[in-house]
């Protein structure tokens, strides 16, 4: 059986696909070809599953297979879908086990060519229960290793590892800390790792917190709070980092927007002095609440910098609710983000003691 791993966590958002992005490339510079997939998709590329017959490919699998120019055949369809009207069947039919569909992975693992399966599994350790494919399942079924990825905010955080350890046992190979605020990662490095290690719990990586992996794209909080588009269209790639509310006056918004990057700023209607500050700062979208429209000149210097205007219908509370939501809480689907993670990852995990597990060989000089 080609080397299996599971790529888990135990919470949603944990930065599971950026490091299976950073280690498959380190893999394939060993010379060791890869194989990705999501037993349980959890992402469709559309609103419905395929019909019966087609193959079932996670929209995060698309995403890597092509950042990492994987072919066709080196994406493993999925057994299933985390679907409110798949699940609900399954719940009433008193159904769960995963299916012949999970005797067929298996056995496709067990005669698979030379190289490495990476499996991601679902957002949490228990998430899939109903489908037979939590992680935990997962990695019995298989009889696979787990390298699970965990935000990590203070040693309270440890408690989420402890609870997976004494589920998982030796099917635990490895975890990597994420989402580390960089000011401690220093001190994290020097006694909670081995405080870890004593547990035994073996850290392959502290990754600081990244604003960049943590970013939405302006097209996602317009889906999202229903917006309208007034202009640049176009620009909805754009990547918003920060979130800043415009409701001081202009003075201290100038200085307030000018210690901001990559801002998503929320204000009034009526603000237009604010609009205008705004937009001469480092805005990637400007979000207006209220009534009223905006002057015709906010929409032409808007136009000329090429920033998207974005009108909501919502109070600018309930607006900032659903933005600071969208931070950290979408998928990584922007090059400029693997780029990044595949850097992130390098630059902070150590998976030397992994290939050893997976009896992988040592890279060539």
């Amino acid at each position: 059986m080609a080397p299996t791993l599971l790529v888990g966590s135990c919470e949603p958002f944990s930065g599971k696909s950026a490091v299976v992005l950073g280690l498959a490339r380190q893999l394939r510079a060993r010379g060791i070809e890869v194989r990705f997939g999501k037993p349980l998709a959890t992402s469709l590329e559309t609103d419905a599953p395929p019909p019966p017959g087609e193959p079932l490919v996670d929209a995060d699998v698309r995403f890597v297979g092509t950042t990492l120019g994987l072919a066709e055949d080196q994406l493993i369809p999925s057994l299933d879908a985390l679907d409110p009207a798949l699940a609900r069947a399954r719940l009433l039919e008193g159904r769960l086990e995963p299916g012949p569909g999970f005797a067929a992975l298996r056995q496709q693992l067990e005669q698979a060519p030379d190289g490495m399966a990476l499996l991601e599994a679902a957002g949490s350790l228990h998430e899939g229960l109903l489908y037979g494919l939590s992680l935990p399942q997962l990695a019995r079924g298989l009889d696979a290793p787990v390298l699970l990825v965990q935000p990590w905010a203070d040693s309270r955080s440890v408690d989420s590892l402890l609870a997976a350890r004494a589920e998982l046992g030796d099917h635990l190979v490895g975890v990597v800390l994420n989402a580390v605020n960089p000011d401690a990662v220093p001190q994290l490095r020097e006694d909670t790792v081995p405080a870890l290690e004593q547990l035994g719990i073996s850290v392959l990586g502290v990754m600081p917190r990244s604003p960049l992996l943590r970013s939405v794209t302006v097209e996602e909080l317009a889906r999202r709070l229903g917006a309208q588009v007034l202009c640049c269209r176009d620009r909805l790639d754009l990547l918003v980092e920060t979130l800043s509310i415009g409701a001081m006056n202009v003075n201290s918004a100038m200085e307030f927007f000018r210690r901001r990057r990559n801002m998503a700023v929320v204000t009034g209607a009526d603000r237009t002095d604010i609009q205008l500050a705004a937009l001469e700062a480092s805005t990637q979208c400007l979000i207006l609440t209220g009534a009223g429209d905006p002057l015709p000149q906010l929409l032409t210097r808007a136009e000329e910098l090429e920033v998207p205007l974005l009108k909501v219908e919502h109070d600018t509370l309930t607006t900032v609710e659903v933005i600071e939501q969208a931070f950290g809480h979408v998928r990584l689907h922007e090059a400029v983000k693997a780029t990044y993670a595949f850097r992130l990852v390098e630059e902070h995990c150590d998976f030397g003691r992994l290939f050893t597990r997976l009896q992988l060989p040592a890279m060539s000089l």
